[in-house]
């Protein structure tokens, strides 16, 4: 099941931009960019801490998207 996220939603509300949040999180822009286009997830310890700094639950963050069955 793909997951996705509302990383970039979230960060706006806090009005940090991706350079800052990822220093924060201390991994590279990058890094943090693959995360917020969906095209690679972090990892557990890197969620966490995500987690912490928007005050919110993980999965609030991060979604599993069921795919339409076919029928």
């Amino acid at each position: 099941m793909p997951i996705h996220n509302r990383l970039k939603e979230l960060r706006h509300d806090h009005r940090m931009n991706q350079t800052e949040f990822a220093a924060y999180l201390e991994i590279s822009h990058g890094q943090y960019n693959r995360y917020e286009r969906n095209s690679t997830q972090p990892s557990l310890e890197v969620a966490l801490k995500i987690s912490k700094k928007l005050g919110c639950a993980v999965n609030d963050i991060f979604l599993i998207v069921d795919k339409p069955s076919a029928t």
